[in-house]
C-alpha cells in the first residue's frame, strides 16, 4: 500500500476526515514512526534530549504508583486506539487497575491519564489535534509539558470537556489518578542537572 505521510497538521482541526483508517495503520511497517490523526498519517520525528529526560522522569513516577496500585504505565511508542480514524502514541500513559481491560495488543480506548511533551515538530499536533481527540474520546486527564516555557498544563475532564487545573505551588496532584503527585521543581532540577556543563 502506498500512503501519504505528512510532517505537520494544519493549526486548525480538519473539516473532513482523511482517507486512512485503523486497518491501514496496522499494516504499516514500524519505521518511519507515525500517528494516524483524523484519517491522515503524520510522521513522528526523533525527540530531543530534554523531551526524553522528562518522559523518563514521569514514567518513573508513574511506574512507582502503578506498582503500588496495580495500574499500568507505558511510554511511546505505544499505540492508543481511540477511534477508527485516529491512532495516537502519547509520550506517557497511565491506566488504573479498574481500566486494565483496555490493554490488549495495544491500548484499546481512553486511558486515565496521558502526557505529551512538546517538541518543535509536534507542538501544534499535541495542542490542537490530540487535545481535541482526547477530549472527544473520554481521556480522564491530559498533561501538556512545554520544556521551553517550563510550563505544564494539567487538563482534567469535567463532564464532556477539559478544564485546566492550576497547581498549588510546585506540587500537582492528579485528579484522575490521585496517587500521582508531581513535584515540578524536582522535575526541572533533573533537567538542569543533565544540561549543567560543570
Amino acid at each position: 500500500m502506498t500512503v501519504t505521510l505528512l510532517d505537520q497538521p494544519p493549526r486548525t482541526l480538519p473539516r473532513s476526515l482523511g482517507p486512512y483508517r485503523r486497518r491501514d495503520y496496522i499494516t504499516l511497517p514500524d519505521e518511519p514512526r507515525c500517528e494516524l490523526l483524523y484519517g491522515r498519517f503524520y510522521l513522528s520525528p526523533s525527540p530531543l534530549v530534554v523531551h526524553q529526560i522528562i518522559v523518563g522522569y514521569l514514567h518513573r513516577l508513574f511506574y512507582d504508583v502503578a506498582e503500588r496500585t496495580a495500574g499500568v504505565t507505558l511510554v511511546a511508542p505505544m499505540d492508543v486506539h481511540l477511534v477508527d480514524h485516529s491512532v495516537v502514541q502519547p509520550d506517557v500513559i497511565f491506566i488504573s487497575k479498574q481500566r486494565r481491560d483496555l490493554i490488549e495488543s495495544w491500548v484499546e480506548g481512553p486511558p486515565d491519564l496521558l502526557v505529551e511533551v512538546l517538541s518543535p515538530g509536534t507542538a501544534s499536533r499535541d495542542r490542537v489535534y490530540k487535545l481535541n481527540l482526547y477530549r472527544e474520546h473520554g481521556v480522564g486527564e491530559y498533561w501538556v509539558v512545554d520544556p521551553r516555557q517550563r510550563r505544564i498544563s494539567f487538563l482534567v475532564r469535567e463532564d464532556e470537556d477539559f478544564v485546566e487545573r492550576t497547581p498549588e505551588g510546585s506540587s500537582y496532584r492528579s485528579a484522575a489518578v490521585p496517587e500521582i503527585e508531581l513535584d515540578m521543581d524536582a522535575l526541572w532540577a533533573v533537567v538542569d542537572r543533565v544540561f549543567r556543563k560543570a
